[in-house]
């Protein structure tokens, strides 16, 4: 007689948490996954698979927010569109987010017709995520024509602006008609704005690099949080076009890496009221000429 085999137990390989002191089982499918690049892996990222489970799966989690707002991104983008990356710095993502999901979502290149980027740093110059890019100087205008694009996305910007209305004179500027300028930003009433704003700019680089885990000082630029409420933006953009925004408390990213304090803050972030959420995303519609305008 046959006796059936036993089936094999999952295999796993063993992770050990920063400052845990605690080894924990990482499933070795997942490690493997091609959805998953471990070798970009760092602390920030294993605590939020330790504390969602479903990350484990496809490397983020259920209430991810870049992923919820580049998903809204996604839906506007089409094969024949212009689009224009403001402030798109050296595209760190591509280089330190272990989902292969996120990347790709982030990634515009290829997707349409054409992006262009541009930011202050020079370091622009180098970001493989972008056709073409330009070196600009903050406040000034932007170099190109007019209506030339058809979304223009701006990741964590609004916070460093100086000049609200001459940034928002450009980009309602060079955005087409019906076309799109989506945002994603603190909420100046968030306690991660207000935090930044009790600490002097020049010490926000060695401060975030503690508090949050896998931050490189290179990616820490000055704020000024002139452009982080919705009557801001509305004030600057509502006359030419409707603003549509949501807030949103969602995976803590300041934490020290210790998994206690991303509890603590999990349940700040549900009892948090919607004036005071963490972030803020807006999608910011010019009107088409003689349009009218829409509800924000």
């Amino acid at each position: 007689m046959t006796i059936p085999k036993k089936p094999a137990e999952p295999q796993f390989l063993q992770s050990r948490e920063h400052g845990s002191g605690e080894t924990r089982p990482s499933p070795a499918g997942f490690k493997l996954s091609k959805v998953y690049d471990p070798t970009l892996e760092s602390p920030k990222h294993r605590l939020e698979r330790r504390v969602y489970r479903e990350a484990n799966v496809s490397g983020f989690s259920h209430v991810d927010q870049e992923i919820a707002f580049f998903t809204q991104v996604a839906a506007l983008l089409r094969p024949t569109d212009v689009l224009l990356d403001f402030g798109a710095g050296r595209g760190e993502f591509m280089d330190q987010d272990p989902s292969e999901f996120r990347r790709r979502l982030q990634n515009f290149r290829g997707r349409c017709e054409h992006v262009d980027g541009c930011d202050p740093d020079p370091v622009v110059l180098e970001n493989p995520t972008v056709d073409a890019a330009q070196v600009i100087e903050a406040g000034k205008a932007l170099p190109y024509e007019d209506n030339r694009f058809d979304i223009v996305v701006a990741r964590y910007v609004f916070e460093h602006i100086e000049n609200p209305q001459r940034v928002a004179q450009e980009l309602l500027r060079v955005v087409k008609p019906g076309g799109w300028i989506c945002a994603m930003t603190p909420n100046k009433w968030g306690y991660v704005a207000l935090a930044s704003r009790l600490l002097p700019n020049r010490a926000h680089s060695q401060a975030l690099i503690h508090v949050q885990p896998g931050r490189q000082a290179c990616d820490v630029f000055p704020t000024r949080y002139r452009l982080n409420r919705p009557s801001a933006v509305k004030r600057y953009f509502g006359h030419a076009a409707d603003v549509y925004w949501y807030s949103t408390s969602a995976v803590p990213s300041y934490h020290f890496g210790n998994i206690f304090v991303m509890r603590i803050l999990q349940v700040v972030h549900r009892l948090t009221p919607t004036p005071f959420d963490v972030g803020l995303r807006f999608f910011i519609r010019k009107r088409d000429e003689g349009g009218i305008p829409g509800a924000d």
